[in-house]
């Protein structure tokens, strides 16, 4: 049944701030009924991974091009705090809302709170709709030949590339039919997501968190770095990857949308350096599944062995990584950008995480947990593939014996110093704090203590 005598949706936006391509909001309006957008600030529900500085600041803003963009088709941000269940109980005993929909998340906290909630929910009477909005599949949907998760990335490109690509819901109408009766809200600001002490100087200059900079840094890499995108994308000194990554973390942008555009910009068939990006979109896929399928893999390495590691606790080594000042370049540049922007270059942040995991022996559950807060795109689970990647105890690790040396991938992707000259002031490096061949030797002991 659908009209406007219906009582109104509530649309419990999450990490898909984004109003096109949004298939919790093409729901609620084929009800044809009054849409209530809201959101509900419930850190102490996301576990052990509750949004750190750097996330919490993007989502103001994201926040606030979110209710910009309602209240330019004549709706509004319904903004709470949480405990969820009782947030949206509240709303729509306020409101009269008979439905609530949502676009899943995949992470294991919110996989549990979901499902508390949505039976909770219809338990009320309440309608408790859930879609996917983030991923191109749905965790569950991609197995291998056994049936069983796939652990392996190439493998699970292919079987990808077998099923057909969504495509992204038509865009949004230009007004938004209000309910009759607004329940109450709190300001964006009254969530306290913003330091109190400016430090986020260096993020503004960076980004235009929101859907509108979204779209446009799809643009910009589409008409401007695409092409060169294979020989580009592993020279940090130049804007030769995406970005995308914090848009796509906050939903601001979908997959499907961006798969399309970059699909359909190939003439005459898909090119090279089209197909390169779209595999890593569909890394960030792997991410999701192998997440969702291995829950306590940001703790636990998935390979069993390395439960047994002789990992080192130096807290000197680990701060001196965290300022820039570990004595190589291109490893303090790395971490001089990230504290800086929010946000450090893909080869760079292999190079820096190796570094911590193999040269200093730190554990990488604590390189996780840095980049966690520090990072504008910190995702639980690219964050937890990353790590366990380099660390090489994850699925389809890195090597044990490939050791980073950052002078060499220094001289190879940033051979005219670009990149460090951008973030390296001194004149002279300071001393390193440790010695490349030194570290590396100790790093194979330690991996081959584990072996035996």
């Amino acid at each position: 049944m659908t009209g406007a005598g219906n009582p109104p949706v509530l649309l419990w936006f999450r990490q898909d701030l984004r109003l096109s391509d949004n298939p919790a909001l093409a729901a609620a309006l084929k009800r044809g009924s009054a849409v209530i957008p809201v959101y509900i600030w419930a850190p102490d529900e996301e576990g052990d991974w509750p949004p750190g500085a750097a996330s919490r600041w993007w989502l103001a803003q994201s926040l606030k091009s979110l209710d910009s963009d309602l209240q330019a088709r004549g709706s509004r941000l319904i903004v709470s705090r949480g405990p969820t269940e009782e947030a949206l109980n509240r709303l729509a005993s306020e409101s009269g809302a008979a439905a609530v929909f949502w676009n899943r998340r995949y992470e294991p906290a919110a996989v549990a709170r979901d499902t508390r909630v949505k039976s909770s929910l219809r338990d009320k009477g309440l309608l408790a709709e859930s879609f996917n909005g983030s991923l191109l599949f749905e965790p569950w949907t991609i197995q291998n030949q056994s049936g069983t998760p796939f652990r392996v990335f190439t493998p699970f490109w292919r079987t990808c590339l077998t099923k057909p690509i969504p495509l992204p819901s038509k865009e949004v109408p230009r007004r938004l039919r209000a309910p009759e009766k607004w329940p109450r809200s709190l300001e964006i600001a009254g969530l306290n997501l913003e330091p109190s002490i400016d430090w986020a100087a260096g993020f503004r200059e960076a980004w235009q968190p929101g859907e509108p900079g979204a779209a446009r840094r799809l643009d910009r890499f589409r008409n401007e770095a695409l092409d060169q995108y294979p020989e580009d994308r592993d020279k940090p000194g130049i804007p030769g990857t995406s970005g995308l990554s914090p848009h796509l973390h906050f939903g601001e942008i979908g997959p499907a949308q961006v798969w399309r555009a970059i699909d359909s910009f190939s003439r005459g068939g898909r090119t090279p350096a089209a197909e390169a990006y779209l595999r890593q979109l569909v890394w960030r896929e792997f991410a999701h599944h192998l997440l969702y399928h291995f829950p306590d893999s940001p703790h636990a390495p998935l390979r069993p062995e390395f439960a047994g590691f002789p990992w080192k606790k130096k807290p000197e080594w680990f701060k001196a990584w965290t300022r820039g000042r570990t004595g190589y370049p291109l490893v303090d540049s790395g971490m001089r950008e990230l504290w800086h922007t929010g946000w450090m270059h893909n080869r760079v942040r292999m190079v820096v995480a190796s570094f911590l995991v193999k040269h200093l022996l730190i554990p990488w559950q604590d390189g996780a947990a840095w980049f966690w807060d520090t990072l504008v795109d910190a995702d639980l689970a690219n964050n937890t593939l990353g790590w366990q990647w380099v660390a090489g105890c994850g699925a389809d690790a890195v090597p044990y014996f490939r050791i980073f040396n950052p002078a060499t991938q220094a001289a190879k992707f940033d051979p005219d110093d670009i990149y460090v000259r951008r973030w390296v002031k001194e004149a002279a490096s300071p001393e390193p704090i440790v010695e490349h061949g030194e570290a590396r030797r100790r790093a194979l002991d330690a991996f081959a203590s584990i072996r035996k």
